[in-house]
């Protein structure tokens, strides 16, 4: 059973906020341009109209649909997170995982048998971090196919 973990809210919103910050700058410059360069008005109102539709639309699936890390049957898939290492992998290519701060965020670090690591903040994620370690843990076991003991 797949498990998908979100960016977290305030860091959706955050990163909408900035968003929203580029679309005012790119509104300003063509405002700019119409008052200083005599760019015409369908232009300007059509340049306008395509960021703000655009910043929308990237704001929407920032909140809504920014899947950070998947986790599957076979393995595991890291996206939007800058300096992860390894992106996607297999649970077999895993030797370890081990908990650590890197530049003072909480991470995992998923070390692989040919030295090459991926590493996951776990603070960006919108579930606590234990619930997300223990998961990583299940579908880690289950696939180097350990059983729990009975």
């Amino acid at each position: 059973m797949p498990s998908d973990y979100r960016l977290s809210r305030p860091l959706a919103a955050r990163m909408a906020g900035t968003l929203v910050l580029a679309v005012g700058v790119v509104a300003v410059i063509c405002s700019l341009g119409a008052a200083l360069l005599d760019w015409p008005e369908w232009l300007v109102v059509l340049a306008l109209l395509l960021v703000a539709a655009g910043g929308a639309l990237a704001a929407v699936l920032l909140l809504r649909r920014a899947r950070v890390v998947r986790l599957d049957e076979t393995g595991y898939v890291v996206r939007w997170v800058r300096g992860t290492g390894v992106a996607r992998g297999r649970w077999k290519d895993v030797e370890d995982v081990v908990a650590t701060d890197v530049g003072g965020e909480r991470c995992v670090v998923l070390r692989r048998r040919d030295g090459s690591t991926t590493t996951i903040p776990v603070g960006i994620l919108d579930r606590p971090a234990e619930a997300f370690v223990q998961d990583l843990q299940q579908h880690l076991n289950r696939g180097h196919g350990y059983r729990p003991l009975r």
